[in-house]
Formats: C-alpha cells, structure tokens, sequence
C-alpha cells in the first residue's frame, strides 16, 4: 500500500536544521543569480525561450509521427529502438538486454528516467552491478539516498558529509573534505569501474526525428566513457525528450546549460548517431504516463520541461524544505505538477507547497506556466475530494464570509481588535499550526476602507459602498 506524502511534515527535519536549511537555500540562490547573468548577457534570450516554448509544443501536437520518424532514422542508422508503455517494461527490457549479453557489471550516466523507474534497485536484485558515474549521483548511491535535485543531486550535503561518506566506502583520510583530494578519490575509484564494465546506459536530454540520433550532455564527461568504453550501450529516454530537427538542437543547448548552472554550455555535449563499430546502440522510448498528461490541456506543457532544475533553484518553498520533503524522484515546482499526475492521491500535498509567486514560470526556459498548473492542480484535488476537512471547512466558511461584504467588514473590524487585545499565546499554540513558523503583523487601527473614505479623490471616483463597522452601531455596543 503506497503511503500519502505530506510535504509539511517531511520537510520538518529539514527546516528544523536552520543552518543547514540556510546554507541550501544560500547554495541555490547563487545559482539563481548565475542564470540571470546568464540570460541578462543574451539579447535574444525571451526570443529563444519562446522559440523552444513554440518547438516543443509543435512537437508534442505531432508525437506520434516524430516517434515514427525516428524509429525509422535511428534504425537505420544501426540502433534498436525498443518501446515501453511503463516502468515495469522500461526495466525488463533493460535486464533482457543485460541478460542476453552476459553483463554482470553496468556503468550508468545520470538519468531521471532510470531513477522515475527505479532501475538500480531492480538491477541489483538480479545480481548484476550498477554504479552511478555522476561524481553527485555516485555519493548519494554509496549514501543509500535518493538525489534531492535533477541537476545538482548531493546539494543537500556538505563537503564534511561528503568526507565521511567516502572515508566508510572508498576509504580517504578521515576528517577530509578538501574538494579537490575527494574528487579525486571518487575519480580513481570509478576508472576501475569504467574499465572493467561491461555495458554502459545512459539518459538523454534530447533525440532527433530527423536524423534518429540523441545527445547527453554531462559536465564530467562519464556519460562519455560509459557509452565508449563498454560495447553495449543503452539510452534510455522519456518520449517527451524528441525534438523534430538536428536545426532546433542549438536552441535548447543555449538554454539548458544557462538555467541549469549559469554555464554559457554544457561542457560535454555527446551525440550517439548509431553504435561504435563493433559495438550496440539500444535506445528504450518509455511513456510511463505521459501520454495521460499530453492528453490533459491545462498540464501538457509540463512536458516540455527540459530538466534544468531553474524551477527548483529559485523556489522559496524548495530551497527552504530541501528536495527530499517531496519524496518524488523530481522535486520543486515541475515534480509538484508532474507527480500528482503520475498518483494524484499519493502526491495531494505537493501543489500545496507553493506560495504562487510565480517565480518558476519566470525563469523556465521553456515557459512552462507552472504556478498557474499548482492552481489548477490544487482546484483538481479539491474536485475529486483529497482535500482533508481541515482544509475544505475553513474554505467553506471563507468562501461564505467574502461573499457577504457586510459580514465581511465586520468580521474584519473584530479580528483587527482582537489581534491588539488577545495575549499572543491564544493565536500562537499547538492547536494552531499555521502560526508555528510564523507572526502575524501588527493589526492596524482603520481599515482599508475607512483611510480610503477619508481620502481626497476626484469628484468622479466611485465611492465603497459597503459600510465600515467603525461607523456602524455595532462598534458602539
């Protein structure tokens, strides 16, 4: 039986910590800032954002023929292209490959995909090997954790948790967090297994209709040697991951690396056209539920999501609570539309955790609206009755007070004297979690509509009609 995450409580352990909770969202806002330079240095960069905006849902209208398009172009290139309507085929076709050539021992790129599917952990149970090669991935693998961001995957530890990690497995000084002696444990550590592998799978960022290629892109370059170094390799890819010509490429490479990192590219941008000689190229095109979210007009968009992780970088609530309170293989702002897709009721919580303030749609490279899809996701969870009674009695009851402006008004003129009179414990108890974290402002003495009624206005300004209660008999009682 699947548990129901609530992000508020998985997130307390995290926020708790205030200085870690600090340092992370320190971390990530400096790379916020290091796409804005990015962006700010391109003139024509909202020209490219729609250009990839328009490309992507071009493409998405036309799927199924680019789909096609491909199997025929990458086919004849040499590559076999495989087909899997979910995880569970994703994975068996995997294992039979690895199977069918005797691979005992995998080298792996980074790829959401494999982590959307749980690869390793099925992988594993058959016997055979499976390490991660990404310097972020392999740490949280020997951690025994999930990634907590798409693209920086360990940013939730330190350089002291990294040294302790690598002293229990790889067996460095203990007490060691200099960056450059870890790198290096890590990079000598994994040349033993990129030699001795036997078949290397990899994600993709982007496949080409036209020419039935694909490219990863990678900052380490193990993308390249899992594919180079072993005969067998596997891409594995999200069918949203197509674009239709070699053309559009340049477009999404200027973009991803910028809203990814702050990097003007991606320092390894590979493309496989076909398998090396002597060896096999497999490409695996999964669904896993896509085609349901195509379907859906207010979320297809999410699907053009290029896996930046700009959402995440400069979300209030993700950099704050830490990618593992949402306990789904993509966190922040696009996990929390792409989620409650995959299990609505499993996932209730994550629209939630938004403030709306629109900030992931800003920076998206491909101007998916996301806070306007948390909206919609949050009317939909109230639709189909997932919302708890804490929840839907107090919007009942709000609903009920804003659609009467006189009971309104008075309502409001008797919080704001309660708010000035009430010892502060009565609104701030355990029987009142909203007001855990925070403090409600000093309540001012008019309201809005008593200092606009003693404003000077022009003679043709519509007057409020609605009384105050200041006025009305009900203050003098």
């Amino acid at each position: 039986m699947k548990s129901t995450v609530d992000h508020p409580t998985a997130a307390k352990p995290f926020v708790a910590n205030q200085e870690r909770m600090k340092w992370h969202d320190g971390a990530l806002w400096f790379v916020r800032e290091k796409r804005d330079r990015q962006a700010h240095s391109i003139p024509e960069w909202e020209y490219l954002r729609e250009l990839a905006s328009q490309t992507k849902a071009h493409t998405q209208a036309n799927l199924a023929e680019y789909l096609e398009a491909f199997e025929r172009q990458a086919t004849a290139a040499g590559a076999v292209v495989h087909w899997a309507a979910d995880a569970e085929e994703h994975n068996a076709i995997v294992l039979g490959l690895l199977q069918k050539n005797n691979v005992q021992r995998v080298v792996k790129s980074k790829s959401m995909l494999t982590e959307e599917c749980h690869l390793n952990p099925y992988l594993e149970a058959q016997g055979i090997e499976v390490v991660d090669t990404d310097l972020g991935e392999r740490i949280i693998q020997l951690r025994d954790e999930p990634p907590s961001h798409i693209v920086l995957p360990a940013i939730h530890l330190k350089k002291g948790d990294v040294g302790e990690t690598f002293h229990e497995h790889l067996g460095t000084e203990k007490g060691a967090s200099d960056p450059k002696y870890l790198t290096e444990a890590a990079r000598q550590h994994l040349r033993d297994r990129f030699l001795n592998a036997q078949a290397g799978i990899t994600g993709v960022n982007f496949a080409i209709a036209e020419t039935g290629g694909v490219t990863v892109c990678t900052n380490e370059g193990n993308a390249d040697l899992g594919a180079s170094l072993p005969p067998l390799h596997i891409a594995c890819m999200g069918i949203e991951k197509l674009i239709p010509r070699q053309a559009d490429l340049g477009i999404f490479l200027r973009l991803l690396a910028r809203s990814a990192t702050g990097q003007p590219i991606t320092t390894y941008s590979s493309h496989f056209l076909g398998p090396r000689e002597g060896g096999q190229l497999h490409i695996v095109l999964v669904d896993n539920g896509r085609s349901s979210i195509r379907d859906r007009d207010e979320f297809r968009e999410a699907l053009n999501c290029i896996r930046c992780g700009a959402c995440m970088n400069t979300c209030p609530v993700y950099r704050r609570s830490g990618g593992h309170s949402y306990a789904s293989v993509v966190p922040g702002p696009i996990g929390s539309v792409l989620s409650p897709a995959a299990d609505t009721e499993q996932h209730k919580s994550l629209p939630f955790a938004c403030s709306l303030c629109g900030s992931c749609t800003d920076v998206c490279p491909v101007k998916i609206p996301l806070h306007h899809q948390l909206l919609a996701w949050r009317q939909e969870i109230g639709r189909e009755g997932l919302l708890p009674v804490s929840k839907r009695m107090p919007m009942k009851a709000a609903a009920a007070l804003f659609a009467r402006p006189r009971l309104f008004a008075v309502a409001g003129w008797f919080g704001r004297f309660a708010l000035r009179v009430l010892p502060h414990a009565l609104t701030h108890n355990r029987l009142n979690t909203w007001a855990v974290a925070r403090e409600l402002p000093i309540a001012p003495k008019k309201s809005f509509r008593s200092w606009y009624r003693d404003q000077d206005r022009p003679a043709n300004s519509l007057p409020i009609v609605t009384p105050d209660p200041e006025s009305s008999p009900t203050k003098n009682r």
